[in-house]
């Protein structure tokens, strides 16, 4: 029976190592040494592009705190938008809104009515009398 399983192209035998570790097993010592200290090189450059360099980290989080601040700023003028669509809506809608609005910031006035401006004072500090002189 084990002839016919090897005549059928199995081998019962175990796999080979790469055509590569074999390579790597024969190259002189200080080749290898210069080969690890490539790969050890090129390690060290690859972690620092993704520490430290463009489109690392440091970089990924920078813009996630931008959008966010960018997310707060639009949630703030739409409620400002909110806001004033509501007050230009009073505004085209009746009269009382168009009243007050020209009281307080035009300062106008019904027929009949009086206007008292209150002006105040300027507050006057205490004057300190000055060190007398020798």
């Amino acid at each position: 029976m084990p002839d016919a399983a090897l005549s059928a192209g199995c081998e019962l035998t175990a796999p080979r190592t790469s055509w590569l570790w074999s390579a790597v097993g024969t190259l002189p010592r200080p080749f290898m040494r210069l080969l690890i200290l490539v790969l050890v090189a090129l390690v060290v450059a690859l972690q620092y592009r993704l520490w430290v360099g463009a489109g690392s980290l440091a970089d990924l989080h920078g813009l996630q705190q931008e959008i966010a601040a960018q997310r707060q700023d639009l949630d703030r003028l739409r409620t400002r938008n909110q806001e004033l669509q509501a007050e230009v809506e009073d505004l085209r809608g009746g009269e009382a809104a168009l009243e007050e609005r020209a009281r307080g910031e035009l300062g106008m006035i019904k027929p009949g009515e009086a206007f008292i401006q209150v002006i105040e004072r300027p507050k006057v500090e205490a004057a300190v009398p000055a060190a007398p002189t020798k």
